[in-house]
């Protein structure tokens, strides 16, 4: 059974901070606080005191272990990661960014050691994705495990399983941060046609219920593709009136393999464009494992890769130096004189370069004299 804390102590970014799962915000204080709590036996007056006006809560006046996981210091700095349970999936939308979705990944003894790696990296947040995660064999024992680490889990997920008593009762005990549904449609010809499954509509729509009557934290992530741009503003009307947040996804991307198969999907009056690339945390203070053990920089910079599984948690001390020349623009593309008002990070450029995508998919400058003249 997963751990029963209620709320998580933890070094983030040089600072220390305290976490109620499933509820949004958190309480920053001082590194002396934070030593104080990690020796305490019982919970400080200040502290029960920080948290009764913040949440509302009382943790009681029993032994601080009870009710509070403290997470210790970690020497390698990431906060945040991502975890492939499975690149399965129920579904074969057209526009998946996974191509060949197989079903593979590490037995549970391998399982166990990933996510103990990622508790001695300093993971605080972690997100589960896929594939469908839910639909892995292993979700619960994942999950399960992760909570029990200290780790602020936000799922991935088409809601095709969020009525399953099993992964109910699991995710209302354990509660996660958040979980974002992918809505592909706002009626069931739309929904279905773009996932290629019968049934996909009813199911999302029955899952959705079922984590509303939960009151599980939901966001929702709008998919808008050429298919069912029409219906852009139903579903933004139908999230509106669930009371849930949600944003448009719009870009499409090609497979993790550079294939091409998913950019006839995009809707090209939806496509938009993005902000000037300035660089981000990836490698650094973020890393991603696929359902193999292999972590790399994110979920689009994938090569080269680092087995976790044979090197440990110490094999991410290569991944800040495989971030920095992965993420330099090197010249930019051709020689492209524009490359610094660029809004495509150079890993995604190359998946576009090696599908041979028509340029206005990545490069939105709008001015390209200076392109041309390469």
């Amino acid at each position: 059974m997963a751990g029963t804390h209620k709320l998580i102590v933890s070094p983030y970014l040089g600072e220390y901070v305290v976490l109620q799962p499933g509820s949004e915000g958190g309480i920053k204080i001082s590194e002396s606080k934070y030593q104080e709590l990690r020796h305490a036996s019982l919970a400080p007056s200040w502290f029960t005191s920080a948290v009764r006006t913040f949440w509302g809560a009382d943790i009681g006046e029993g032994p601080l272990t009870d009710t509070v996981l403290v997470k210790p210091e970690s020497p390698y700095g990431y906060v945040r990661a991502t975890y492939e349970l499975n690149l399965g999936c129920n579904y074969d939308c057209e526009h998946c960014y996974l191509g060949l979705k197989r079903f593979s990944g590490l037995s549970w003894p391998e399982r166990e050691k990933l996510l103990y790696i990622l508790r001695d990296a300093g993971v605080l947040w972690l997100q589960l994705t896929g594939g469908e995660p839910m639909i892995d064999r292993l979700f619960p024992e994942v999950y399960g495990l992760a909570y029990e680490l200290g780790m602020m889990l936000t799922i991935l997920s088409n809601g095709s399983r969020l009525a399953n008593p099993g992964v109910l009762e699991l995710l209302t005990n354990c509660r996660p941060h958040d979980i974002t549904l992918s809505m592909y449609g706002a009626t069931e010809e739309s929904y279905d046609g773009l996932t290629r499954r019968r049934g996909s509509y009813r199911l999302f729509i029955k899952g959705l219920a079922a984590a509303r009557e939960a009151s599980l934290p939901l966001r929702l992530s709008l998919i808008v593709t050429n298919r069912n741009e029409h219906e852009l503003g139903l579903m933004q009307a139908m999230a509106d009136e669930w009371g849930i947040p949600h944003n448009s996804f719009v870009n499409m991307s090609p497979t993790i393999y550079g294939g091409a198969e998913t950019l006839p999907s995009q809707s090209a009056d939806h496509l938009r464009k993005r902000k000037v690339f300035t660089g981000c945390n990836a490698g650094h203070t973020f890393f991603h494992v696929d359902p193999h053990g292999m972590a790399s920089i994110c979920k689009i910079g994938r090569d080269p890769q680092i087995p976790l599984i044979e090197e440990g948690v110490d094999g991410l001390a290569r991944l800040g130096a495989i971030a920095d020349s992965l993420l330099l623009r090197q010249g930019g593309c051709t020689g492209c004189t524009l490359s610094g008002s660029c809004g495509t990070c150079m890993p995604l450029v190359t998946l576009y370069r090696k599908a041979k995508s028509p340029l206005q998919n990545y490069c939105q400058h709008r001015e390209r004299e200076e392109v041309n003249q390469q």
